[in-house]
């Protein structure tokens, strides 16, 4: 459901996250130290959005107006002062204004956007369900820890939109393109876009 937030600190990166996306992250600076301890006392999200101009340390960087929230799901500190973190991808949002406070943090309010509808993959593009098996049987081998996995269950195999988001997870796509693969509203459009891509690439 579509609802409005007021408050949410947001985390201009170089990265894309997907809706269920795996994305672990290293927390060195003040005030994301900060943000990650306040997310954590209060059970609470944190934006993520494609840089557009600047860097993920320093100044404020500009990015891009939608984003998805990442939801906390593990953590450690084997080195005094780094967080090493593990968040997974949650709803997207679109970003109505943000503000950037005294230590450098943007904050913004948000509009949650909808859920994709659930959709079967056409049997056209039979061949990324494949793909994505292929890459999940991989990683589970290469990782046995599911919590230390680049991936995240529940697995759906039968979802077009989580198909297309794990395939524009790990495909070699650029990042700005990746960006608007994933603010697609239409999963179908979207995985449509990636198995265009895969032929191209004779990937598949």
């Amino acid at each position: 459901m579509q609802h409005m937030n007021a408050d949410v600190p947001v985390f201009p990166l170089g990265t894309v996250l997907f809706p269920g996306g795996v994305l672990p992250l290293r927390i060195f600076e003040a005030r994301y130290m900060d943000m990650v301890r306040d997310c954590m006392q209060r059970d609470l999200p944190f934006g993520v959005c494609l840089i557009t101009r600047g860097g993920e340390v320093g100044e404020a960087a500009e990015h891009e107006p939608i984003g998805t929230l990442a939801h906390i799901r593990g953590w450690d500190m084997e080195q005094l002062g780094v967080l090493q973190l593990r968040t997974i991808g949650g709803a997207r949002f679109r970003i109505v204004d943000r503000r950037v406070g005294g230590n450098g943090l943007i904050r913004a309010s948000i509009d949650e956007l909808p859920e994709d509808p659930r959709l079967e993959v056409p049997d056209e593009m039979a061949e990324c369900t494949m793909l994505v098996h292929r890459i999940v049987d991989e990683l589970r081998t290469r990782e046995p820890d599911p919590q230390k996995r680049m991936i995240a269950e529940p697995f759906d195999f039968d979802s077009a939109a989580w198909i297309a988001n794990r395939l524009a997870e790990f495909l070699p796509i650029p990042n700005p393109a990746r960006h608007k693969l994933m603010a697609l509203e239409e999963p179908l459009a979207r995985l449509s876009l990636v198995h265009r891509w895969l032929q191209q690439h004779q990937v598949i």
